[in-house]
């Protein structure tokens, strides 16, 4: 049966962020996910989850000046260096969280990209790959990548999931994997159901995450027959984590009737 993930950083925005953890564990999740742990003390983020009795399954590396539009760094050349002390910060954070997955964002890359600075851009990517899943291996830990639609982040270094497992396949780090994101991926290329029989048996696919499409609320609500969805999931056996990576419409616990209910035909 498919596991779900609270994602922190979108869902019980009506609670303080430290005030999350005992929300979610409420309402039955036992694993969060969330965008950064960066503004708060990693001995007090395990203290939430130890007390609620929750994993913490994924979290992002430092993705440069978010403030200020950054979303991401890996594949900016002349940001190497950056990018690996952040991924060095982060490890600390898995460490400290018992965390085993860590997101590693791209970054923005501008309309008029030439292909020639779209090849170093790739090269950079692919350095910073290495570095940061060799790393990480030392760690326990998996580096993972996603790709994001440019609908919602115009100018995304990686949209596409073709894209991102030839990445994988190319450099073969056996901790190094896809983030199937299937929001994004139907916005971006639709045909999930092949998708999933697609990619999923290959062990390339560490995490997933849903929210509904078009307007990325609840994942019953839009185009996506999402309990189609996760009967696939379960026929394939994935055996990691899916991400609830949605704004709730009115209140989280209220819209979570999706979930309640393929709980109660499980059970």
């Amino acid at each position: 049966m498919p596991r779900f993930a609270a994602n922190l950083s979108m869902m019980y925005t009506e609670h303080p962020f430290l005030d999350r953890f005992a929300a979610a564990s409420a309402d039955g999740f036992e694993a969060v996910e969330y965008l950064f742990p960066y503004a708060y003390d990693a001995a007090e983020l395990r203290r939430r989850l130890d007390d609620h009795g929750l994993r913490q399954v994924l979290f992002n590396a430092p993705p440069g000046d978010w403030d200020s539009g950054e979303r991401g760094l890996a594949a900016l050349t002349g940001r190497e260096a950056e990018t690996r002390s952040g991924i060095d910060r982060a490890l600390e954070y898995a460490a400290a969280l018992g965390c085993a997955q860590v997101h590693t964002m791209a970054g923005l890359v501008g309309p008029d990209t030439t292909p020639a600075e779209a090849d170093r851009h790739r090269d950079t990517y692919l350095a910073n790959l290495t570095w940061a899943a060799g790393r990480a291996a030392a760690a326990g830990v998996d580096i993972l990548v996603e790709p994001i639609n440019r609908r919602d982040m115009p100018g995304y270094f990686l949209t596409r999931q073709a894209e991102a497992h030839a990445v994988v396949q190319e450099l073969g780090a056996p901790n190094l994997k896809v983030q199937l994101d299937l929001y994004h991926c139907q916005i971006v290329e639709g045909d999930l159901t092949t998708t999933l029989h697609r990619d999923v048996p290959t062990g390339r696919v560490g995490h997933l995450q849903i929210a509904g499409v078009p307007d990325r609320h609840e994942p019953d609500g839009g185009e996506l027959n999402i309990r189609h969805l996760f009967d696939v999931i379960d026929e394939l056996s994935f055996d990691g984590w899916i991400g609830c990576e949605y704004h709730p419409r009115a209140g989280t616990s209220e819209g979570l009737g999706w979930l309640n209910d393929y709980r109660g035909v499980q059970a």
